[in-house]
């Protein structure tokens, strides 16, 4: 029995001494998978070149134009003017007919807008957008008549055609009628072709232009850093504003500008906005940057609700009244004014979420918000700018 206890107790010294060995083997793979993810790049929020801005001359043209909607069932115009278009497109169509004849309740006039492209090409087609500017009722089930569609210049560029496409409608009868959206406003989806592409130049000279969408000196200082770091020299890019970057055209790129332009739009750019707050008072709606700060400072919140009641009490005459008493019916009006006690909270928030959490605390609405924002910005406690639209 003792041989037994002294070999059990080797085997143990043995497997203490085989942990031992290992120990420093062990801590050694901890130190250096702690070494190699503390070297990991750390991830940042960055955004695109060409998602942030847009290079000189790549824009979009607005073009307007003027048309007859037919077809829509006894809900068009009623006015003079329209039976006027209306002699004056037939008589370009070699059909003379009496303005007298001519019965407007299928057709409306309506005005054509459609967004022209960058780099747009004859026969590419857009959608477009009709709106009656007459008294019509409804678009629902008409078709743009074929009309031209002018630029800013006077010149045609594109021509529309086709069924219009109403995200609403309205009906009924009998002087029940039901509505939903906007049924005088529609869109003919493909229903514009290009026909004429308008002059465009990309760059001028040996040089490119950047505009960013919204100017801040941080972001296009960052953005001809990483140009210049892409194309491997420090004197290619160089921001004159804080909207403009000036890019210069390589010898290589030359003959192939669309190559580095793809080039530097595929760039990520760690992108720096300033702290802004964006009110819209008419639907209550608070939108909150991810850099505004607000400094300590003591807010009071409290509802106050005043609510007037009127009841109306029977006032009947006394027995063996003479028959000349009637009976009156005297109004009573009771005013009661609630208020809850208002809670005077110490809040700061050096982050968006304290932000959050301090006015959440109060129990704030929307627009309980707006007021509370709007006085904060006042007293200066809100390190941001206030945008109210």
């Amino acid at each position: 029995m003792a041989i037994l206890t002294k070999t059990a107790a080797n085997r143990r010294q043995q497997t203490v001494d085989r942990a031992y060995r290992k120990r420093p083997f062990r801590l050694s793979l901890y130190l250096f998978l702690l070494a190699a993810f503390c070297l990991l790049p750390i991830a940042s929020h960055a955004e695109r070149i060409k998602d942030i801005a847009s290079f000189e001359g790549m824009r979009d043209n607005q073009l307007v134009g003027f048309g007859l909607v037919a077809g829509l069932a006894g809900v068009g115009d009623t006015g003079n003017q329209t039976i006027d278009v209306m002699v004056n497109m037939l008589k370009r169509m070699g059909a003379t007919v009496p303005a007298s004849d001519i019965k407007t309740k299928d057709v409306a006039a309506v005005m054509i807008t459609a967004s022209l492209p960058p780099f747009p090409k004859p026969g590419m087609k857009l959608d477009a957008l009709v709106s009656a500017i007459g008294d019509a009722k409804s678009l629902q089930g008409g078709t743009l008549l074929l009309a031209p569609l002018k630029g800013p210049d006077g010149k045609v560029y594109a021509l529309a055609q086709g069924a219009v496409s109403v995200g609403g409608f309205i009906g009924g009868g009998g002087g029940t009628s039901v509505q939903k959206n906007h049924a005088t406003a529609g869109r003919v989806p493909s229903g514009v072709t290009i026909e004429n592409e308008p002059p465009f130049t990309l760059g001028s000279g040996n040089e490119i232009r950047l505009f960013l969408q919204r100017p801040d000196f941080s972001t296009a200082t960052e953005v001809a850093r990483k140009i210049n770091e892409a194309l491997g020299d420090e004197t290619i890019a160089a921001a004159l504003d804080p909207t403009t970057v000036k890019i210069k055209i390589l010898e290589q790129y030359q003959g192939n500008l669309v190559k580095l332009i793809s080039l530097v739009e595929s760039l990520e750019v760690a992108t720096d906005m300033p702290a802004l707050v964006v009110i819209n008072e008419r639907t209550g709606t608070v939108t909150i940057g991810e850099n505004v700060r607000i400094s300590p400072v003591a807010i009071a919140h409290g509802n106050l609700t005043i609510e007037i009641k009127t009841e109306y009490h029977v006032s009947q005459p006394p027995p063996h009244a003479p028959s000349s008493a009637q009976t009156v019916v005297v109004p009573a009006k009771t005013v009661n004014v609630k208020e809850q006690n208002a809670s005077l909270m110490l809040m700061s928030g050096a982050t968006l979420g304290e932000v959050v959490r301090g006015l959440n605390a109060l129990g704030v609405t929307p627009r309980d918000l707006v007021s509370i924002l709007q006085a904060l910005k006042a007293a200066g406690a809100l390190q941001a700018e206030m945008e109210i639209i």
